[in-house]
């Protein structure tokens, strides 16, 4: 699985990147928001993906930050009918944090504005997030981190990460609250959250 490109920007297009990494020329599919965050022509980028494989084709999803990935998963992965293409539409009509807000308040209208998705859509997906896979909570507890200690913060991010890669969020929670107290920062209470979930 291809994770991360890190090379040279050659080609950038609305929606597509090339970037040589290595000598090899990787073909990007990128949404159409944030287009500036993989930098300068010529210079060097670090592109994150998610290496989509079908039986006819392979395509490589590029985001410039984490959130964006994880979004784009968490829609592919937890919606029903929503693929590749329809979470692309998401993150090229709307930025992450205000798709987020308005999972979180159920606001179908601006979310159905977004080119590619009809209202059907948007109630699915507000209905599956929100009510199934319990995402609108850490959401809103997101959307709240400057209310949150960094503590509470960090094992928020831990939440959503782990949300975001199929798991419930009720097994998710429990999880992340048998963490020791003595881990900080998101990356390890993932890790070790994820030994929990595994073991």
């Amino acid at each position: 699985m291809i994770t991360f490109l890190q090379g040279t920007l050659e080609e950038s297009w609305p929606g597509r990147i090339v970037i040589n990494a290595g000598g090899v020329g990787y073909e990007v599919i990128t949404p159409m928001l944030g287009e500036d965050g993989f930098g300068k022509m010529g210079g060097q980028t670090k592109v994150l993906t998610h290496h989509h494989i079908r039986e006819q084709e392979q395509t490589l999803y590029g985001f410039a930050t984490e959130s964006d990935r994880d979004l784009f998963r968490l829609l592919i992965n937890r919606v029903t009918g929503v693929g590749p293409k329809v979470a692309m539409s998401v993150l090229s009509g709307m930025a992450t944090d205000d798709f987020k807000q308005a999972v979180v308040s159920g606001d179908i209208t601006t979310i159905s504005k977004i080119k590619g998705l009809g209202k059907k859509t948007a109630e699915r997906i507000v209905l599956e997030l929100g009510d199934k896979v319990g995402v609108k909570e850490a959401w809103q507890a997101q959307s709240d981190s400057a209310n949150l200690s960094p503590e509470k913060a960090a094992k928020n991010d831990a939440l959503l990460a782990l949300i975001s890669l199929g798991y419930k969020q009720a097994e998710a929670q429990k999880a992340v609250d048998k963490l020791p107290a003595d881990l900080t920062q998101p990356d390890e209470m993932l890790r070790a959250a994820l030994r929990l979930l595994q073991g």
